[in-house]
């Protein structure tokens, strides 16, 4: 009988755990400043910021009002480029395409200086990232699947999801001239990967792993994702590549987070 009660307890107090960090937790959007030093950075881009989002995992009016204010977060601090690194929806549905275009029109106001690419959910449901490349289009955002984009003096080379089976670094890294003497920025969903990355790139930006999502106070992750394991969160300049992972916005899994609430990272290039 005292076992008996010892578990329930146990098991209640677990799913207060959750609710709470479903109902108040996972919804403490915060802005985090990062400045991020990077070696062989150009004097003439001191400075640089690049506001990172991710993982929005679009699925209904929750998600979509917390995306809502990420974005205009990202957007009162008024950087220098816009970077969302995959997984704007939970999946495909039929409201998806709608959600996901009232979400991002306020990015309009960056006037092209905003960057993306798919993550593996933006492949799962009823449509996959063609929807993306059509939503993103048409509101001037540059979506890279395997391609580079020179904007700013910085060549932006986007990779598409691994874990979706898409990704195809050779031909990300193929258009870019052999004589380029711009930095490359790599923008690629799941962090671990970067250790396939060709030398050369000055940073790599990447979402994915939800910061662990549900921690321990201690800092602990009881659960991982594919390919977001060894790189969770923050700063890793011992990475191959320099490498940035945002806790992103959204939730996956259990709808909820502790000791790791969204953010929204800005981050300062420095040399």
């Amino acid at each position: 009988m005292k076992l008996g009660r010892c578990l329930f307890g146990l098991g209640a107090a677990g799913l207060g755990v959750l609710a709470y960090g479903a109902l108040v937790e996972s919804k403490r959007l915060t802005l985090e400043r990062y400045r991020i030093r990077l070696p062989r950075w150009p004097e003439r881009l001191n400075g640089f910021t690049v506001a990172l989002l991710a993982d929005f995992h679009l699925r209904d009016r929750h998600s979509a009002e917390l995306a809502e204010r990420a974005i205009a977060a990202a957007l009162d601090a008024e950087p220098d480029v816009v970077v969302i690194a995959g997984d704007f929806v939970g999946h495909w549905t039929e409201s998806s395409p709608r959600m996901v275009g009232d979400v991002l029109e306020p990015l309009l106001l960056m006037e092209g200086r905003v960057v993306a690419v798919p993550g593996n959910h933006d492949y799962l449901g009823y449509g996959d990232a063609d929807l993306l490349g059509a939503i993103c289009g048409a509101l001037n955002i540059r979506l890279l699947r395997n391609s580079s984009w020179l904007s700013q003096g910085i060549r932006w080379v986007g990779i598409d999801s691994f874990n979706a089976g898409y990704a195809d670094p050779s031909a990300a890294f193929g258009d870019i001239p052999a004589d380029a003497s711009e930095p490359s920025i790599v923008v690629w969903h799941e962090p671990d990967l970067v250790a396939t990355l060709p030398p050369g790139a000055s940073l790599m930006l990447a979402g994915h792993s939800h910061g662990g999502q549900f921690l321990a106070p201690w800092g602990w992750a009881p659960m991982s994702t594919e390919n977001g394991r060894r790189y969770v969160r923050g700063y890793y300049p011992e990475a191959s590549t320099p490498l940035f992972v945002t806790r992103g916005v959204g939730t996956t899994g259990p709808p909820s987070r502790l000791f790791c609430r969204p953010e929204v990272a800005v981050l300062q290039l420095t040399r």
